[in-house]
């Protein structure tokens, strides 16, 4: 019997992936903190928006540790709702406009 994809234990084995790249495990790492440390936006947006990619983008340990996140750093379920219509929008108007571009292919034959 195969094992699920996608578990909510997998990410307590992520610190183990640092054995076969190290070098740019801890770059991401530092680049991830970077970029979720306190700037022009701060805790609670960034992780909105994470939140809300993590939904576009299908990740659900993502979704997961960013739902978590944005909650801790006072996010609503209100606000949280509005940030995943607001990527399901932008990911469905993309698949729209790619529409366009498949027209104008038909259109060069």
């Amino acid at each position: 019997m195969s094992r699920p994809f996608y578990t909510s234990t997998d990410l307590n084995n992520y610190p183990d992936f640092k054995e076969y790249a190290p070098a740019a495990f801890e770059a991401y790492n530092a680049w991830s903190s970077a970029a979720f440390a306190e700037g022009a936006l701060g805790k609670k947006t960034k992780e909105l928006i994470a939140f809300a990619v993590a939904h576009a983008i299908q990740c659900p340990y993502c979704i997961d540790v960013h739902a978590k996140e944005s909650s801790s750093a006072g996010a609503t379920r209100e606000e949280m709702a509005e940030a995943i219509h607001v990527a399901a929008v932008i990911r469905g108007g993309a698949s729209l406009v790619h529409a366009v571009q498949a027209l104008q292919t038909l259109d060069e034959e």
